[in-house]
């Protein structure tokens, strides 16, 4: 592609992702339509090492940055992005725009190479993320955040449990499922509901085990 076409296409992305964040943050009160876009230079070279690396079971050309508003546990609106695989961004994108006009409070929005990868660390956080390249906790196989088609979301709030293990450690105070709690996910509930719509199932419905934070679209 000839390079002046090239430079039209990124400059084009840079006013659309401006436009986004502008209209988030001035708290319009129509939330502006998400935007999905193929990730660029910089975001694969930030990603490499971090949240992605050689061996990966999906290459970079296949995932997504997907931008949403969302609003915080104080009410204010805010931009904020994932990383998705291509074939789940649109449809998860509209269950974030969906929690964003329901007023459903989501503490930080913010992709997995930004923590350097580290699940830990985006817990303690009470991070949403979706794609980071990782096996699941104690296994050699991938969990669906390797493929970009799992999100977790206020995983503080929301703890992975099984027996005596909590994680985070940190999230033990928020293992009640209290539905008057703001940022709780709960059966039914609106984040369930609306993830449903689009075929993603719970982990808060496994038997063994419960990942209160967790959604994918293998239900995995």
């Amino acid at each position: 592609m000839p390079f002046p076409v090239l430079a039209a296409l990124f400059a084009l992305r840079a006013t659309v992702v401006s436009a986004v964040s502008s209209a988030v943050s001035s708290g319009v009160s129509t939330p502006p339509t998400p935007v999905v876009l193929p990730l660029s230079d910089a975001l694969r070279a930030a990603m490499t090492g971090t949240s992605w690396r050689e061996g990966c079971p999906v290459p970079l050309d296949d995932l997504r940055l997907v931008m949403v508003p969302f609003v915080d546990p104080a009410g204010a609106s805010h931009a904020g992005r994932l990383i998705l695989h291509a074939d789940s961004a649109d449809a998860v994108a509209g269950v974030l725009l969906d929690l964003y006009q329901q007023r459903f409070p989501i503490t930080s929005l913010r992709p997995a190479y930004e923590f350097g990868g580290d699940d830990d660390a985006m817990m303690r956080a009470n991070n949403s993320s979706a794609f980071n390249c990782r096996p699941v906790a104690g296994s050699s196989t991938w969990s669906q955040h390797s493929y970009g088609r799992a999100v977790d979301l206020n995983p503080l709030w929301n703890p992975y449990v099984r027996g005596a293990r909590i994680d985070p450690p940190q999230g033990r105070l928020f293992v009640d499922r209290d539905p008057d709690r703001p940022g709780t996910i709960v059966a039914d509930g609106v984040v369930v509901t609306a993830f449903q719509a689009i075929g993603w199932r719970w982990g808060g419905r496994w038997s063994r085990a419960k990942d209160y934070q967790h959604f994918s679209a293998t239900g995995r």
